[in-house]
């Protein structure tokens, strides 16, 4: 097995940064709030642009079709942009669980839109993709008053916390283990019947799923899953495409991209639900279009056998 191929079989979501750097930042928020960890991040980004091989290699998956055109210094430009905003994202999550949610002002466009596909009780299938900050999604979603059921494992041995384990309460939504039987498709059947919402990434593979086909984004070939629009095919449940985004110091958007609804089909051939993927594709190359550095898929999604992420999860 080559090098390269090693490297994928082995791709990890698991931080880059270590347990005292991590508790270092948790000790700035404490001390100074967020603007001081912001301070202190500009930094550390720099470092790590500048020194971190495997931060530039993981960044450039996205930024050579993104930015096409650019070259050397221009492309670090664009490193540097995309992870000091992914790192803003991450002292966010740890400020909401260390200063509480009411540090950041969250809107939702489409709350009506949302009532009424809970109301028709079939269930729904939150997709959305590594954007923004989909915790702040988990932070509005009370007023649907269903238990959320999210698709995710965190890494075994992952030191970077979610925003419910700083605040020390028990995690708001329940979580189905990709690793599982089946990638966790017979639980997240079960739970949409019951008419309860279901949380998944539509841009990575996660588990034991292997149902993904190719699709177009951004110019080139990308693997996507199909598994959730075969689930909404044998539920009848909506898929609600949304997408969190940072806009501004200390406020965020959850932007209802679209709603898709699958009908009933036959088979489980890639090409069946490929039209889905592609129309998942689309609304995510609008965003990163309009937002170019709040996207943080750091995993090669367009290799031509990406492996899937068989320990992580939604970052």
């Amino acid at each position: 097995m080559s090098k390269r191929s090693e490297q994928k079989k082995d791709w990890s979501s698991r931080s880059v940064g270590s347990s005292w750097q991590h508790h270092f930042f948790y000790l700035t928020i404490k001390v100074g709030g967020r603007r001081l960890a912001y301070f202190v991040l500009y930094v550390i980004v720099g470092y790590y642009v500048l020194f971190s091989r495997l931060t530039r290699e993981r960044t450039s998956h996205y930024i050579a079709r993104r930015f096409p055109q650019d070259r050397g210094l221009k492309r670090l430009f664009h490193c540097y942009r995309m992870i000091l905003n992914f790192g803003k994202v991450l002292i966010d999550r740890a400020v909401v669980g260390i200063l509480g949610p009411g540090s950041f002002r969250v809107s939702l466009d489409g709350r009506d839109e949302l009532l009424k596909i809970r109301d028709e009780n079939r269930g729904m299938i939150l997709m959305t993709a590594h954007v923004g900050c989909w915790q702040v999604a988990m932070s509005v979603l009370e007023f649907l008053e269903r238990p959320v059921h999210m698709l995710m494992r965190q890494e075994d041995g992952d030191i970077d916390r979610h925003y419910f384990e700083h605040a020390g309460v028990e995690c708001p939504y329940r979580v189905i283990d990709p690793a599982g039987y089946l990638g966790g498709t017979l639980e997240m059947i079960g739970v949409l019947k019951q008419g309860h919402v279901v949380s998944v990434m539509g841009d990575r593979l996660l588990g034991s799923d292997r149902s993904s086909c190719r699709v177009d984004l951004l110019g080139s070939a990308a693997t996507l899953p199909f598994s959730a629009y075969k689930i909404a095919s044998a539920t009848g449940a909506p898929i609600v495409v949304f997408f969190t985004l940072k806009d501004g110091p200390n406020s965020y958007q959850v932007r209802i991209a679209k709603v898709i609804r699958v009908p009933e089909l036959v088979g489980r051939k890639a090409e069946t639900f490929a039209p889905y993927a592609r129309e998942f594709a689309g609304l995510l190359e609008e965003f990163c279009g309009e937002f170019p550095y709040q996207f943080y898929n750091f995993h090669d999604m367009w290799s031509a056998a990406p492996s899937p992420m068989i320990k992580g999860g939604q970052e």
